[in-house]
């Protein structure tokens, strides 16, 4: 059967919000990005299709998904956010520095790559510019589990002569480091204990789905996995969690524009940490289910807050932002700092703008919370444009965000998903088709 194609519009455009409004109404949170980028990098592992629903449809997703086409993979959406992909042999084992350079996530291929066909050959990841995120504990645990690993010209080569095996003691929780690790010994008659790995969802959420096709992985969500090798994995049907970080992001927009949102298909208990912060400004939050969360900061006047982004079950990194923008809307002296990424707040400039009383001194954001206001602002990376969007719909008067092509990366169809919530946002006329390779699936 011949590719088929089809255009996805993503509009890289300014989006325009005339803020000042409380937002309102419901909304269902979509899938993880974090989650589902890897998990269609571990598709590599089996020769069987795979069927993943709930695939946000994202410009990092698109990414991935051209990265892993260039080594053999067949996909097609079947539904709106459902994909089908399918790798029955892998015709390269090197992925493009061009693409690569895009997004994070792609240093995982690696650990994907060095499983199925023994070698790999991927380029230095790239990604918004947030400070220093190096890859070195991705490459002592290659080493620790008896692959070879050199660098060259801005490439990683790694190579295996048999099963990997044996334990890694990580120096410092790494989410990307514990993902490559565990599919690099996904396959293979080793058997391999990571210990000191992140604890985040999105890592028992590829744990489950490496488990769900055959694999053996314990312990995810504690400090220890352990990963006894199979021979082959299968294919299967599987399922994405939501995305916390798309969750905290309206979860803010609520309590910064004094609304009251209620989101849907949410894990509840992944949102604590931005709960209990919420809660302890004032702003009321109710647990309606394990999936449902109430916001609700009508007639709230909310007090002021010390935020440190640290790992998970901790405060996100993902939503330290966001959380930056809505303390500069709350009277009194707020404080930001970022335990993971120190350099997280260039955001900061931005925020002025839009007359946020705000100052970075030895890495912490101090807010003095003041009436905000419209005006022209850009996003540099893909948070800093959720926090402009929280700081936005506060702001008295047109917001202009730049920058929108950070922001599509990880927010799907934002301008549509605000307005359902009672903004008023619009999005200029220009856009660009995305052509999606769409090939058939012998399934």
């Amino acid at each position: 059967m011949p590719p088929l194609f089809h255009s996805l519009t993503m509009s890289n455009a300014p989006l325009i919000i005339s803020g000042g409004l409380p937002l309102g109404g419901e909304l269902e949170i979509f899938a993880a990005k974090n989650a589902a980028l890897p998990i269609i990098i571990a598709s590599l592992l089996t020769p069987e299709p795979v069927v993943l629903h709930g695939v946000p449809r994202l410009a990092d997703v698109e990414v991935i998904l051209q990265i892993v086409q260039t080594v053999g993979t067949r996909f097609e959406w079947t539904g709106p956010h459902t994909l089908c992909l399918h790798t029955p042999e892998l015709t390269n084992t090197e992925t493009p520095y061009s693409l690569g350079s895009k997004m994070r996530a792609s240093f995982e291929m690696l650990g994907a790559l060095l499983a199925r066909a023994g070698e790999a050959r991927v380029g230095m990841p790239g990604g918004c510019v947030i400070g220093v995120r190096p890859v070195d504990q991705h490459v002592k645990a290659f080493r620790q589990m008896g692959a070879t690993l050199t660098e060259d010209n801005g490439y990683f080569t790694a190579a295996r002569s048999g099963p990997l095996g044996g334990r890694v003691v990580f120096d410092r929780q790494t989410v990307g480091g514990t993902r490559n690790a565990m599919l690099a010994a996904a396959l293979g008659a080793g058997h391999v204990t990571l210990e000191n790995v992140a604890l985040e969802p999105e890592v028992i959420d590829l744990a489950n789905f490496l488990n769900h096709l055959g694999a053996r992985v314990r312990g995810a969500g504690t400090p220890e996995i352990e990963i006894e090798g199979v021979s082959t994995l299968h294919g299967g049907d599987y399922t994405i969690i939501p995305d916390r970080m798309e969750a905290g992001t309206f979860m803010f927009a609520a309590a910064a524009s004094r609304g009251q949102v209620t989101l849907r298909r949410v894990l509840v208990s992944q949102l604590r940490a931005v709960t209990a912060k919420l809660v302890e400004s004032g702003v009321r939050v109710l647990e309606l289910d394990s999936n449902t969360i109430s916001v609700d900061a009508r007639n709230v006047t909310p007090t002021p807050l010390t935020v440190q982004a640290v790992e998970y079950p901790g405060f996100p990194t993902d939503l330290q932002p966001q959380a930056g923008a809505f303390l500069a809307t709350v009277p009194g002296a707020s404080f930001v700092s970022d335990h993971i990424y120190p350099d997280r707040l260039g955001y900061a400039g931005e925020l002025a703008r839009l007359g946020a009383n705000v100052a970075v001194h030895d890495h912490v954001l101090a807010v003095q919370g003041a009436p905000l206001r419209g005006a022209p602002v850009t996003a540099h990376d893909i948070r800093a444009g959720g926090a402009l969007v929280v700081a936005a719909v506060a702001a008295e008067g047109e917001t202009t965000i730049s920058g929108m092509d950070f922001v599509n990366r990880g927010y799907e169809n934002l301008e549509a998903r605000l307005r359902q919530l009672g903004a008023q946002v619009t999005q200029t006329a220009m856009s660009a088709p995305v052509e999606e390779r769409q090939l058939a699936l012998a399934l």
